[in-house]
């Protein structure tokens, strides 16, 4: 009997972590792209966005906080990269 109610809610634990990641992910390919396409002004806060989906996945413990912070110094550093190219 308790095994059957430990499966439902993997289900739905595993349904909602999937929405999430999903998201994020998304978010992410947004960010990235908008760094790809060379617009400061668009990729700022494309990845802020990103950096808060980042946050919301570790509080909701889908992520490690290691893998999230290296994630948000490598979109941080891009930006700075295009911010600096685009002022120069």
């Amino acid at each position: 009997m308790p095994a059957k109610k430990v499966a439902r809610q993997q289900v739905k634990r595993a349904r909602r972590n999937q929405s999430v990641r999903r998201a994020t992910r998304t978010v992410l390919s947004q960010a990235r792209q908008s760094v790809q396409a060379g617009d400061a002004e668009q990729a700022e806060p494309a990845i802020r966005n990103a950096i808060s989906y980042l946050d919301k996945a570790v509080k909701k413990g889908i992520m490690h906080k290691n893998s999230a912070s290296r994630t948000k110094s490598r979109l941080a550093t891009k930006l700075h990269q295009l911010q600096n190219a685009s002022s120069s």
